[in-house]
């Protein structure tokens, strides 16, 4: 497959761009979806490009060096050009560029570090002559030269430009202006500057932090009077596409399914690896044409295993294979993948059974027999507590000890639905009365909601709970059939697992990851 690239820098003088741009048009080539940016070399000498190359640069990006518009600037432009045309009355509509502002600034910040320096030994040291010597080997060196250059290298003030400072001998552009080619003229679209980055606006308040997003844009007309950003990639017309595999399977269509229609003798594959390829290429900034292929006989069934359709792509057949096609050691020996979009593994499904039996005594169940029979021992003991504390003092716990037992035992065992009748008259007895209601509250709660949950909740356990249990009790794993008929277990990977759940979650569970796996595009 070809492909051109759309978009260009442009970084040369001012005369070949303007040859340049006028050739690119002739040949079709500033149409809608090409992109041209121009650097500040260029832009900066925009004013200056004949009016017919300028109408071949529409749509055109540029980085411009800004030169803020002050008092100082607008009174100079004015003498400069007074004097200029009384100079060169026959030259017209003469403009000043910023690169005649860095001369001037140039000029003003060595008459300051002159004036730093002084005037004094300003005399020259005389080189050696030499017949080898050339006409400009034999020039002075100034005594007053390193001098000089430091204070120049010092000098920091505002001048026509902006402002005016070196860095290692290098003029420092503070601020740049993006520009777009538009009309006769150029629109301002952002501005870029050291600290903030991209902004819509100078002097912004939102700008405390460092952006590059292409919000901070104005709007861009770009090549051909498009207002749609451009791609800056394409396919021509006469490319190849694309051949990308996918296997004929007959189980699991949800993940590949490839139907062939009779009447326009075609073949159109869907499913969810399908969706998730079609997705990521139509994410692409650029676009790739591309055709399904399916790995089939002519008769329809698959022409071979999984491992045999991806060593297709390396013999060349395929430019890659989507599917349900899964990253293991000897297919990486043939092909690259790509980033894996599911994660998968191996599993184990088996049945699911009832572990609860619903019969009459059902009602045991909550709880244990120790804790029956530690409940029984301290209703006796309570019982037996409260007799010791009223027995003495109240006439209802007096009588024959047949009597005193029954009643005793009856006020306790009569707490756990709260309708004891007798009454109570020690403030101790009082006391464990209140403890023990409060015990027997927690206690009949607990016992009522785990009852309401055996006798509403499915308990569903797993037949087998892993490979060792399968193998110790059936004696086979996999896929063959036990002996009881049909299957014990069956193993395969997570996603066909899950979607099998997804159908049948009331009869199987899944109990084990076996190892893991992940599901990649084969390129």
């Amino acid at each position: 497959m070809t492909m051109q690239t759309r978009v260009f820098i442009v970084h040369m003088s001012t005369n070949l761009s303007s040859r340049l741009f006028t050739k690119a048009k002739e040949i079709g080539m500033m149409s809608e979806g090409y992109v041209w940016i121009i650097t500040s070399g260029m832009t900066n000498s925009i004013r200056f490009i004949e009016s017919s190359a300028h109408n071949s640069m529409q749509g055109v990006l540029g980085v411009k060096t800004y030169v803020p518009n002050t008092k100082e600037l607008e009174n100079f432009t004015f003498r400069w050009k007074r004097k200029f045309h009384q100079d060169n009355p026959t030259i017209l509509n003469v403009e000043l560029n910023v690169i005649g502002l860095w001369a001037y600034d140039a000029v003003s910040a060595l008459a300051r570090a002159v004036e730093i320096v002084g005037t004094t030994n300003f005399g020259f040291e005389k080189t050696d002559a030499s017949s080898n010597l050339t006409d400009l080997e034999t020039f002075g060196v100034s005594l007053n030269g390193p001098k000089l250059r430091e204070a120049l290298w010092g000098t920091r003030f505002r001048g026509l430009s902006g402002e005016f400072s070196l860095d290692n001998g290098q003029l420092q552009s503070s601020t740049f202006q993006i520009i777009n080619v538009n009309g006769n003229g150029e629109r301002e679209i952002a501005f870029w500057t050291p600290e903030n980055g991209l902004v819509r606006k100078l002097n912004s308040t939102n700008t405390s932090t460092y952006s590059t997003s292409r919000y901070n844009l104005g709007p861009i007309i770009w090549p051909g009077d498009s207002s749609s950003v451009p791609k800056g990639w394409e396919i021509p017309t006469n490319g190849k596409k694309l051949r990308i595999g996918v296997p004929v399977k007959d189980g699991f269509r949800e993940f590949v399914k490839v139907t062939h229609d009779p009447s326009t003798n075609t073949t159109r594959p869907t499913g969810y690896c399908i969706e998730i390829f079609d997705t990521v290429m139509r994410k692409l900034p650029y676009a790739v044409s591309y055709e399904y292929i399916p790995y089939a006989k002519p008769n329809g069934e698959i022409a071979g295993t999984y491992d045999e359709m991806v060593y297709q792509v390396y013999l060349g057949n395929f430019d890659a294979v989507v599917g349900d096609t899964t990253i293991i050691a000897n297919r990486s020996n043939f092909v690259d993948f790509t980033l894996p979009y599911t994660e998968s593994g191996v599993s184990m499904i088996v049945p699911i059974k009832d572990s609860e039996r619903k019969n009459a005594w059902v009602f045991l169940k909550p709880l244990t027999w120790d804790l029956w029979i530690t409940s029984g021992c301290f209703f006796v003991f309570i019982g037996f507590v409260i007799w010791v504390l009223e027995h003495r003092i109240n006439e209802e716990f007096r009588g024959p000890p047949s009597h005193e037992i029954g009643t005793s035992l009856w006020y306790s065992f009569s707490t756990m639905v709260f309708a004891q009748r007798e009454t109570v008259v020690s403030n101790l007895a009082r006391f464990v009365v209140i403890v023990w209601v409060f015990v027997v509250l927690i206690l009949t709660q607990s016992y009522t909601a785990s009852l309401a949950s055996l006798l509403t909740v499915q308990q569903l356990q797993p037949t087998v709970t892993d490979v060792n249990q399968l193998i110790k009790k059936w004696g086979v794993c996999g896929l063959p059939a036990s002996a009881n008929g049909g299957i014990a277990a069956a193993i395969d990977e997570i996603p066909y697992m899950k979607l099998l759940l997804g159908k049948y979650c009331s009869k199987y569970t899944m109990v084990e990851s076996i190892y893991k796996t992940e599901w990649i595009w084969a390129l």
